[in-house]
């Protein structure tokens, strides 16, 4: 009898609490040699942590509350994530492939790229109104076609347009709940892309691949806050979704969603192996330009918004920069955030 009285409890106790993922770093310092312990504060994560704050328009004390009571959603998320199937993640846009094949051939000259990109006429409308935002547009220039776009901006600078062209729609905001997060993760993702490309350039590396890679942690934090909002959806009181839970399955997911995105965009290696040098960077080596790109955006975003910051000392000291890259990156992004 005491084996039955076991085995009838066993099947009906409670099962084990499922087991947190464990949270990646958006900026993640390259690591000190083996045994050597580091002394300085962690000024990284606490950019992070100020940054979650703004996104999420909340207070320090709401992104550490409880969110045990949401172990399975987090298990669920995790596992549509590792399967491929998050019904957010946005599908590769149609005009992609054949935008990607123009701009990556050297040889493609200003006027194939100008017919390449007027035979999608909602791409070619999309396209001149974001090279007349602030971000793109040269100053006392306005731009009335693609034509003049490709002739003013160049075939890097055109590339950058057309990324954020690619990204704009998918990150608009679909209803008022959501709508404050999407506009702040666009102006992050388009102060880091910014950055991420100038940095690139003055280290003769591929400037444009790093604009768009530097695009994409922010829409996935907004694929990650939608596949939430689809596994835990409010109730009749119309709660928003906490903000602790929302920081922590970004904290999670935030590179394995960038990584499939690029790859559900079929983008080329050397995209995955920029977002993969970010998130693990190697030893010993200069931080990369997405890395410090990343710092440096985010940094500007806040100080911006008059959100807690680093200061400037500390800011350098986590980057890899000379004062000339600093000041050039740092003058670009206070001029696009300030007239945008």
């Amino acid at each position: 009898m005491p084996g039955w009285i076991s085995w009838l409890t066993g099947m009906f106790s409670a099962a084990p609490p499922a087991e947190r993922a464990p949270e990646s770093r958006l900026f993640n310092p390259v690591p000190t040699p083996r045994g050597q312990a580091s002394d300085t504060p962690d000024h990284a994560h606490q950019l992070e942590h100020h940054l979650f704050c703004w996104l999420l328009d909340t207070e320090p004390r709401a992104l550490t509350a409880d969110i045990s009571a949401h172990a399975g959603v987090l298990e669920r998320l995790g596992q549509r994530l590792r399967a491929g199937t998050l019904e957010e993640l946005p599908r590769r846009p149609l005009s992609l492939p054949m935008l990607m094949r123009a701009l990556s051939d050297e040889n493609t000259g200003r006027q194939a790229l100008t017919d390449t990109i007027l035979q999608d006429p909602a791409l070619t409308d999309q396209l001149l109104q974001v090279a007349n935002s602030p971000y793109f547009r040269p100053p006392d220039h306005t731009i009335k076609s693609v034509d003049q776009a490709v002739f003013l901006l160049g075939i890097e600078g055109i590339r950058d347009v057309i990324s954020a062209t690619l990204m704009r729609p998918m990150m608009a905001a679909r209803n008022s709940r959501e709508a404050l997060f999407a506009r702040r993760c666009w102006l992050w993702g388009l102060a880091c892309a910014r950055a991420s490309e100038i940095i690139a350039r003055s280290r003769n590396q591929d400037a444009s691949a790093h604009f768009m890679v530097g695009l994409l942690p922010a829409l996935a934090y907004l694929t990650l806050r939608r596949e939430l909002a689809r596994l835990c959806p409010s109730g009749p009181d119309g709660r928003e979704l906490e903000p602790a839970l929302v920081r922590h399955a970004i904290a999670c997911y935030q590179w394995a969603t960038c990584q499939l995105l690029a790859n559900e965009w079929s983008l080329p290696p050397k995209y995955h192996a920029l977002l993969l040098t970010a998130e693990r960077p190697a030893p010993d080596q200069p931080n990369t330009a997405l890395s410090d790109g990343m710092l440096m955006g985010t940094r500007e975003v806040l100080r911006n918004a008059h959100q807690r910051n680093l200061g400037e000392d500390e800011l350098r000291a986590l980057v890899s920069l000379g004062d000339e890259t600093f000041a050039q990156v740092r003058k670009a992004l206070r001029q696009i955030l300030q007239e945008g």
